[in-house]
């Protein structure tokens, strides 16, 4: 991160201020069926659009941020009104927005022949002129870049690495170290012409300016990795170790502060961060892009990062920052083939198939996703992040006796068993076992769970309910579930918990009062519809009931319920009908889902 005193919304209006772009930009690919793309444009059907078409059909697609779709469509417009500035323009930035910088470039040099002045085109034309070492025609491009503090920084770390391509590194450190700006400016610019010293040799103005960082924050990872790098060469073990073991300290197990350590208590030393120009100028885009990634600023944060893996096609944090971007705004199609280009050599190949995995289940690959994440076990089988990822995503599958086993994987490789923050292993394994049908065994993990942490709403509306359902501790029970709706009374699926447990002990009344409020805080939720129908039913309102069941049906059920809902509608109640079980398990299904997060 750039600085704790730089605020999400600081940064997320200089993002704003930085570059104006045409509408939403991200990309997303045509290959998969579940993609808004699905039904992507053939070149005949591109050639046979009109102007018009093409451009409301690349409006569309940019307001889905589909910047792949988009491209081609404005493209498709520009071919036939090749004068259309505005069509020329939005071409360009959905071309970087898809990752196609050489196509971009091709469009950026026709917007500089009558728009001297565009910025974005001009930084990448910069960043080609950088990967092509024009070291000279890239200061020129990127220095006309600038417009906020955010360009402006990155401008001058850009225009320096180009001085240093060019074989000046004296004035490439001079040229960034004049810059003035806001308090975070400091950070960047001692870490950069650090890296810029170190490549020249000198080791001694390096480590200087890395310290400095180092100070300025040292929860930085990238300027961890610079000063611990450097210390190896310079200092000693025991100095660089203690730099690399103060951050997992702050974020524990990192991949590459873990590598980093292994190597250096095998006496090794470790080589500068970056080792040119050009990957410089990617370390620069990347991390301002990562950073924008993590405080609002998508759009500029996805040109940074397309522009950085254009000069470093395989850096594998600045794939991974492009896949979180993808996943924040909802694209998992594009995350994944993002979280695929990350190189088996990296440290961090074993995050991005964890990621991967997500996205796959995420795309409804539940079955790549369970393969990828067993790899990734099978390799180490101790690791909790990867068997807890692989049992969330067959629970979310129905897997529930797979499930249960794998999170059994969980609980044997936990390092400290009094840990409160277990409680969710028992949690979710006792959802499993009670879903495959092995109550002892739930109800042991349940109060496992209770035991590690007492509160817990989730648990205690889990196994209320569960003895309600069963007609067992019913007082008990009751408690539970009143405690969990104290402490979450606008979570609907807790509060339709305690309106189903008041039908299941037949105060019709009551069932309707709280399934109500439960109704209100989730109207598009089928079950509950379901529930507050039945209820209506017993306390004669008998057409409500029946509005309810209706709505029921619309919003999609389960396909096991949704024959029952119909029967309803054609029959209503009978006089002596229980309420389904089934209905209650997806209850606190959804329920546990929603209190993934404690």
């Amino acid at each position: 991160m750039i600085s704790h005193r730089c605020t999400r919304s600081t940064l997320a209006a200089l993002a704003l201020a930085a570059l104006v772009l045409p509408g939403p930009v991200l990309a997303q690919t045509p290959e998969h069926p579940t993609d808004s793309t699905a039904q992507f444009p053939t070149s005949h059907d591109l050639k046979n659009l009109t102007t018009a078409g093409s451009y409301l059909a690349a409006r569309h697609a940019s307001v889905e941020r589909d910047a792949v779709a988009a491209a081609e469509f404005y493209r498709s417009a520009l071919r036939t009104d090749p004068k259309n500035n505005e069509l020329l323009d939005r071409a360009f930035i959905s071309s970087v927005a898809e990752g196609d910088i050489d196509g971009a470039v091709k469009l950026a040099d026709r917007i500089l022949a009558t728009d001297k002045s565009n910025r974005v085109a001009r930084l990448v034309v910069g960043v080609h002129d950088i990967k092509l070492k024009k070291w000279a025609a890239a200061q020129r491009n990127i220095n006309q870049s600038v417009r906020g503090p955010i360009t402006d920084l990155v401008a001058a770390l850009l225009s320096g690495w180009a001085a240093y391509g060019a074989g000046d590194a004296k004035s490439a450190v001079a040229s960034i170290d004049k810059l003035t700006g806001p308090e975070w400016y400091p950070l960047f610019k001692d870490l950069h012409t650090g890296m810029i010293d170190e490549l020249a040799g000198k080791e001694k103005d390096a480590g200087m300016r890395f310290a400095r960082a180092y100070k300025l924050d040292d929860s930085m990872l990238r300027v961890v990795e610079a000063y611990g790098h450097w210390l190896t060469r310079n200092k000693d073990e025991n100095a660089a170790a203690a730099v690399y073991e103060a951050f997992d300290k702050k974020l524990p197990r990192h991949p590459l502060v873990e590598d980093a350590l292994r190597e250096i208590h095998a006496g090794k030393k470790l080589p500068p961060l970056v080792d040119s120009a050009q990957a410089g100028a990617a370390e620069a885009l990347y991390g301002i892009g990562a950073t924008l990634t993590r405080r609002g600023g998508e759009d500029l944060a996805l040109v940074y990062l397309q522009l950085a893996l254009y000069l470093e096609p395989n850096h594998p944090l600045a794939l991974l920052a492009l896949g979180d971007l993808y996943e924040s705004v909802k694209k998992p199609e594009m995350a994944i083939k993002i979280y695929e280009r990350v190189p088996a050599s990296s440290p961090l190949k074993r995050n991005a198939q964890i990621q991967l995995a997500s996205d796959l289940d995420a795309a409804d690959r539940g079955d790549d996703a369970i393969k990828i994440l067993q790899g990734v076990i099978a390799k180490d089988p101790k690791d909790l992040e990867a068997i807890m990822a692989l049992g969330n995503i067959q629970r979310g599958r129905k897997k529930f006796a797979d499930c249960a086993e794998t999170y059994s994987k969980a609980i044997d490789a936990l390092p400290d068993a009094t840990d409160k923050n277990n409680m969710f292993y028992y949690y979710y394994r006792g959802i499993c076992e009670e879903r495959s049908h092995q109550w002892p065994k739930a109800e042991a993990d349940m109060k496992k769970a209770l035991q590690l942490q007492p509160d817990q709403p989730h648990v205690l509306n889990y196994l209320g309910y569960s003895w309600i359902d069963q007609g067992v501790h019913l007082d008990e029970g009751m408690k539970m579930i009143k405690r969990a709706v104290d402490q979450r009374p606008d979570d609907g699926y807790i509060v339709d918990s305690l309106g189903w447990a008041y039908y299941k002990l037949g105060d019709y009344n009551e069932a309707v009062t709280n399934l109500e409020r439960a109704v209100d805080l989730k109207p598009e939720d089928p079950t509950i519809n379901d529930h507050l129908g039945d209820a209506y039913w017993k306390v004669g309102r008998k057409l409500e009931a029946k509005f309810q069941w209706a709505h029921a049906r619309d919003l999609k059920p389960d396909p096991d319920d949704l024959p029952k809902i119909l029967a309803k509608l054609q029959n209503g109640l009978p006089d002596n009908a229980a309420p389904a079980a089934a209905a209650a398990s997806a209850d606190k299904k959804k329920a546990d889902d929603k209190g993934k997060g404690g």
